[in-house]
C-alpha cells in the first residue's frame, strides 16, 4: 500500500491519539496535529499532507471554514470530513466548501482507511446513507433552479431589456429616457418583473440580470 501522510485535526486529544494509532497501524504517516481550524490552515500549508482528516465542530474556526480556507490556499487539497453530525446542512456545507469525502465517527476503523486511501486517488466514497443525503440535497436545489428559469422565461423581451439597464445601475429615469417610454410605464414594468421573479428590490434584478447573462 502507498505511504499517505495525513493530517488529523480534532479538538480532542484522546480522538487524535486514537485517529494516530489507528491510521500508522495502517501504514500511513500522520505528520502533523491541529486542535482547531486556525491551526489546521497553518499546518495544512506548511506540511503539505497527502489527506487532511477535518473534525467539524472546534473552537474558533471550525472545520468547514478551515476546509474553505486551505481550498483557497491550495486549491488540490484533500480533505476529508470525519465527524459526528449526520444532518444534511453539516455535509452539504462540506463538500461546498471541498470536501471529497465525508464519514462518521460511528463507522468502523477499516472505513476509515478506505475513505482515506479513495480520496487520496481523488475519489470520494460516502455511506449510501450520506450519499442518498448529498443526492437529495441537490436534487432540491436543481428544483429550486428550474423554478427560478421558470419564471425567467415568463419575462417579455421588453422587461428583459429594463431587467438588463436594472443591472447597469440605470434609474428609471435614464431607462425610460433610453427606451422612450414615461417613468410610469417603467415602474409598471419593473412591478411586473418582481412580481414574476418573486423578487422585491432592485439589486435582487440585478443579480438574476447577470445570471441569465443579460450584462456582462
Amino acid at each position: 500500500m502507498q505511504n499517505i501522510s495525513v493530517l488529523v485535526v480534532d479538538d480532542h486529544t484522546l480522538m487524535r491519539q486514537g485517529l494516530r494509532r489507528i491510521l500508522e497501524e495502517s501504514g500511513m504517516t500522520v505528520i502533523g496535529e491541529a486542535e482547531n481550524g486556525a491551526q489546521a490552515v497553518d499546518l495544512a500549508t506548511r506540511l503539505d499532507p497527502d489527506v487532511i482528516l477535518m473534525d467539524i465542530q472546534m473552537p474558533g474556526m471550525d472545520g468547514i471554514e478551515a476546509t474553505r480556507n486551505i481550498k483557497k490556499i491550495k486549491d488540490d487539497a484533500t480533505v476529508v470530513i470525519l465527524t459526528m453530525h449526520e444532518e444534511e446542512q453539516f455535509l452539504f456545507e462540506a463538500v461546498k466548501a471541498g470536501a471529497i469525502g465525508y464519514l462518521l465517527k460511528s463507522r468502523a476503523p477499516q472505513e476509515l482507511i478506505q475513505v482515506i486511501e479513495a480520496a487520496n486517488e481523488g475519489l470520494s466514497l460516502l455511506q449510501p446513507s450520506m450519499a442518498s443525503k448529498l443526492l437529495t440535497e441537490f436534487s432540491e436545489l436543481q428544483k429550486k433552479q428550474d423554478e427560478k428559469t421558470k419564471h425567467y422565461a415568463a419575462l417579455t423581451s421588453r422587461e428583459r431589456e429594463v431587467l438588463s439597464f436594472i443591472a447597469k445601475g440605470m434609474s428609471n429615469k435614464e431607462i425610460a429616457a433610453q427606451l422612450f417610454i414615461s417613468d410610469k410605464t417603467v415602474k409598471n414594468h419593473l412591478s411586473n418583473i418582481f412580481e414574476k421573479l418573486h423578487i422585491n428590490d432592485r439589486t435582487s434584478a440585478a443579480v438574476m440580470a447577470l445570471k441569465e447573462g443579460l450584462v456582462e
